[in-house]
């Protein structure tokens, strides 16, 4: 069998179904000469297989289908069986298996795996978005994100951000000091999607000094005093009321305490 035709017959994309091919053809044609491997997705209807059995009869394929539909995978069987055509169902006794061990009918809905890689490589990319606009690197990406955390140092503004990206959100956060002027762009964000992270001076000074000791510093420096934090903290007030943005008391509460707070708000506006 000099010419090798594969027919991918799938009710979502049938990358699964190559995937399969190309893993079997493999153990016998490693550089893939002579082998065709066809895609047919998203067919949906008796009249659409009937096509392909007819067309793979005509062409010697070898149809491969993974259909999640149990009426669907019967009628390809028996339209195949009566042209003659090579057929293999590889979903259909995996999914019977299941049926028959959980004692549970399956959903028979089309592209689930799909979905669930979308949802991986959304998660993966507001993960690399909140590493990007980390701490105020870039802040063109405040007009790009979908939720923007602004706050004086030691505000937990970074695990914060990690954490919604982990729920597919895209973060921007800012570092608020009274020295440097704001970025327009934070003035220019819906207010909506913005939310200023306080926290106590006591509990402020407290983590900054353990910062310093961590760093090998002396936890006396201006940045944990009290005066220097009560007037970091004055300012961010001063920005967070020009924005018009939410502020969340952050003193002794997780993050995950505070990512809720914001989930909960954000799925309010929409």
């Amino acid at each position: 069998m000099d010419n090798l035709i594969f027919f991918v017959v799938s009710d979502s994309v049938g990358e699964t179904g190559e995937l399969a091919v190309r893993a079997a053809v493999s153990q016998f044609r490693p550089t893939f000469k002579n082998v065709e491997i066809r895609r047919f997705p998203r067919v949906k209807s008796f009249e659409e297989l009937y096509e392909v059995v007819q067309l793979a009869m005509q062409e010697k394929a070898i149809i491969i289908y993974t259909l999640v539909e149990k009426e669907m995978r019967q009628k390809l069987y028996t339209t195949a069986l009566e042209q003659h055509v090579a057929a293999i169902d590889l979903l259909g006794p995996m999914i019977e298996l299941l049926e028959s061990s959980m004692q549970q009918a399956p959903l028979e809905r089309p592209g689930l795996t799909h979905k669930l890689d979308d949802d991986y490589f959304k998660r993966i990319e507001a993960i690399e978005f909140a590493v990007k606009y980390d701490d105020g690197r870039d802040p063109r990406g405040v007009l790009l994100a979908d939720v923007v955390l602004i706050g004086v140092s030691r505000t937990s503004k970074t695990p914060l951000s990690q954490y919604l990206a982990h729920k597919s959100l895209k973060v921007a956060n800012v570092p608020l000091v009274p020295e440097v002027e704001p970025p327009v762009e934070l003035f220019a964000v819906d207010s909506k999607k913005c939310f200023g992270l306080i926290i106590s001076p006591d509990n402020l000074n407290s983590i900054r000094r353990e910062r310093l000791k961590t760093l090998g510093l002396n936890d006396g420096a201006i940045y944990a005093q009290h005066q220097r934090i009560q007037q970091e903290i004055e300012h961010f007030h001063r920005i967070a009321s020009r924005i018009g943005c939410e502020v969340i008391d952050v003193t002794n509460t997780a993050v995950e305490e505070t990512a809720n707070v914001i989930l909960d708000k954000i799925r309010a506006q929409a």
